[in-house]
């Protein structure tokens, strides 16, 4: 149990300082806005995922215990997909850009702007359909729970790292603007992240 929660853990961090629409976007408004802006936007982020975590607890647990040819199935799905992101990464461009006049907000207002995007992007359910499953670590116990964990896990090490990129925007912002090489390394790190987590969970 332990080996597992690490493995999902340093996956889970890889994945969140990755660059992609949502800590993007965490960082724009910490830019524009300050840093406090930057952490509401996160918690509006991270709590739309108590709602993805439940739905997938309660309907992935019912397909477990009915098949579990099933089960292997989405784990197979869960890994195409994974794969298929390396390949969309690949193909994408090296350069990372955001608006620099992104539009201001109340704390409040971000907060509903990052429950909204993540709740009504479809894209995050099914990664965490393709994800959370190969890191279940008792198939015969109590998935709901499992399932809860894992989630409990993810929101919490997305959200210290997203608030760390809103309480270093300055920093990270020039690093990345300083050329190509960092955005071609960011690039080749996602790719690595999505084959390696694809690789391991149709091992577990």
């Amino acid at each position: 149990m332990i080996e597992t929660l690490l493995s999902f853990s340093v996956a889970t961090l890889a994945l969140a300082i990755s660059p992609g629409p949502d800590n993007i976007y965490v960082l724009t408004q910490s830019l524009v806005n300050g840093t406090k802006s930057g952490i509401a936007t996160t918690a509006g982020l991270i709590s739309g995922c108590i709602v993805h975590t439940t739905l997938l607890a309660f309907g992935v647990s019912a397909i477990i215990t009915a098949s579990e040819e099933l089960f292997y199935g989405i784990k197979v799905l869960g890994a195409c997909y994974l794969l298929y992101l390396a390949y969309k990464v690949y193909k994408s461009d090296d350069h990372i850009s955001w608006k620099e006049d992104a539009p201001k907000k109340s704390h409040l207002q971000l907060f509903k702007t990052g429950v909204i995007m993540n709740l009504v992007n479809p894209k995050v359910m099914i990664f965490f359909l393709a994800f959370f499953p190969g890191f279940l670590w008792d198939k015969e116990g109590n998935t709901v729970v499992q399932f809860y964990t894992l989630g409990i896990l993810f929101m919490l090490i997305s959200f210290l790292t997203f608030s760390s990129i809103a309480l270093l925007a300055g920093r990270i912002s020039k690093i990345i603007l300083k050329g190509r090489r960092i955005g071609i390394f960011l690039k080749w790190l996602q790719i690595v992240v999505f084959v390696g987590i694809a690789l391991y969970i149709m091992a577990a």
